[in-house]
């Protein structure tokens, strides 16, 4: 019997500003990039959209509804290059004060087919994201399917909850995608990868994170297997670089270590 496709999955660093228009067309850059290379999948940070630090009143101006322009360019980038992207948006929110951090995924039909609204907000280190955004519910996973992979999303300082990668996984989720801006710091690049690394070991599953490029960011973005082995990864600069996610691998991994089905605690919101 044929072993199952694999999907090529590329991670696309960069550094979003508070200027929509450049940021796209960095993403169009990389994204064409990225799809000359083989990719299917092609994961941008979070804020994608719009970034300014530290955050402010000119994000909530910023932000935009999910059938808004942003996300209307970024449907026609993936309609007209055939690949799945996800990225970052900053959403409106019904608080006229604060808005959304949300991650879209659109389809090579130009069709969102999932949203995330970031759960855990960054409330840490001396910061306080809560003050401008306003946390999503603690709804079901949300996942969409490429090229037979079933692909799951969180949101940057979501990886120190392990709970929400459990719910993704439980949800049917092969691979995880993590769009970030990891804030730099002493010991944050350790963090950084300590925890995508767990969130796939423990999950027996892929890992996908695309960072901010520094000032602001860690860099580092990654794409990590089942085994927690690092297949693919970035420094500090603005680039793709791709991955490809195995089912044979995946079936594979939970045959040797089926940590999944030995657990004996649940995971429920709360």
């Amino acid at each position: 019997m044929d072993a199952p496709p694999e999907l090529a999955v590329a991670v696309a660093q960069f550094a979003p500003t508070a200027d929509t228009r450049i940021n796209l067309d960095a993403m169009r850059t990389l994204t064409r990039k990225a799809v000359s290379r083989g990719a299917r999948l092609v994961v941008f940070p979070e804020y994608s959209s719009y970034f300014e630090q530290p955050l402010g009143e000119s994000m909530v101006t910023a932000s935009q509804a999910v059938d808004g322009p942003f996300v209307s360019e970024l449907a026609a980038l993936a309609a007209s290059e055939r690949v799945h992207i996800v990225a970052g948006l900053l959403e409106r929110a019904n608080d006229p004060g604060r808005f959304h951090n949300t991650v879209v995924a659109v389809s090579p039909a130009g069709e969102l087919v999932a949203t995330y609204r970031k759960q855990h907000l960054y409330d840490a280190f001396g910061a306080s994201e809560s003050r401008w955004v306003v946390p999503g519910d603690l709804d079901e996973p949300q996942l969409f399917t490429v090229d037979g992979v079933r692909v799951g999303m969180q949101t940057c300082y979501d990886i120190r909850f392990p709970e929400l990668s459990r719910r993704i996984t439980d949800a049917g989720a092969d691979l995880i995608l993590v769009p970030a801006e990891w804030v730099r710091g002493p010991l944050k690049e350790h963090h950084w990868r300590t925890l995508l690394t767990s969130r796939a070991l423990e999950n027996t599953v892929y890992v996908a994170a695309a960072d901010h490029a520094p000032p602001s960011g860690v860099g580092g973005s990654v794409i990590i297997d089942p085994m927690g082995v690092e297949l693919a990864s970035l420094g500090e600069q603005t680039d793709t670089v791709l991955a490809w996610v195995s089912p044979a691998r995946l079936a594979e991994t939970r045959r040797v270590n089926p940590s999944l089905a030995m657990r004996r605690y649940r995971v429920e919101p709360r």
